[in-house]
């Protein structure tokens, strides 16, 4: 499979490219999902890279094919609710409202980098919503599950470590269990 500059592998046959609860939860999902067993894909990158502004000019990668999973809580009633975010990497999750008004918070805000890295078991800038605690809810806007006309079907996402990069089709990763799919999460 050609997508930019790398090298796309099935995922399932290289787990040790994936963070170690990515791989557990794309095991699980592919058990229930023949197209999660065969369409999501795994490449290496360079670590340092594994920002979307460098792996998009390093790869020749369209920006519009990366989407960007985003940590976000927020408080109602002493109950904290978290949150992922998974939007296109050319859009930017809408916190303010969006994300706030699903969360039924009066606030939301981005989780510290040390707290959604602990609790998420992966690396910052490698944040998946594959394999994020059952307790996340995981928000994909809708734009990120249907083609883009310059990234097509594909969309590029972390796959727990920054050392490498998941690929699957939009349309799969809205199937994601747990997933929820909305219309304008991001803008």
């Amino acid at each position: 499979m050609t997508l930019g500059t790398l090298d796309w592998q099935p995922a399932l046959a290289h787990l040790d490219l994936l963070a170690p609860s990515t791989a557990a939860a794309l095991r699980s999902w592919a058990e229930h999902d023949d197209e999660a067993a065969s369409a999501v894909l795994v490449t290496e990158i360079d670590p340092d890279l594994a920002d979307t502004a460098a792996l998009t000019a390093a790869y020749a990668l369209p920006p519009a094919a990366s989407a960007n999973c985003v940590l976000v809580a927020g408080r109602r009633e002493g109950d904290e609710r978290v949150a992922a975010a998974v939007v296109r990497a050319t859009t930017r999750a809408d916190v303010n409202n969006a994300v706030k008004r699903l969360l039924d918070v009066r606030k939301a805000s981005f989780l510290p980098m040390d707290r959604a890295t602990s609790e998420a078991a992966m690396e910052y800038g490698g944040i998946t919503p594959i394999g994020l605690p059952a307790a996340y809810r995981v928000l994909v806007d809708t734009r990120v599950t249907v083609p883009h006309p310059e990234a097509g079907e594909l969309v590029v996402i972390g796959s727990g470590l920054r050392r490498s990069k998941l690929a699957l089709p939009g349309p799969l990763l809205a199937r994601l269990p747990g997933a929820e799919v909305v219309t304008d999460l991001a803008f």
